[in-house]
């Protein structure tokens, strides 16, 4: 697994555990309440997912490899 990848999902990780622990928040729970969760799980997702694609080798279709030629 490319080492870049790897230290990219863990930053990726940490910043979202950062923003999930920080008392500022976009939405902040003391005034709404349980719906101040939501910026808070948005998060989570966000980065639940953009760390799977980065230990998982998913590409954008536009950053794909090209084939090597046919010989």
């Amino acid at each position: 697994m490319n080492r870049r990848r790897t230290i990219s999902a863990v930053l990726v990780a940490v910043g979202a555990l950062v923003y999930g622990v920080s008392p500022i928040d976009v939405i902040p729970e003391l005034l709404t309440g349980p719906l101040g969760l939501a910026d808070d799980l948005a998060v989570f997702v966000g980065a639940g997912f953009a760390v799977w694609k980065l230990l998982s080798g998913h590409q954008r279709p536009g950053n794909a490899t090209p084939p090597p030629p046919a010989r």
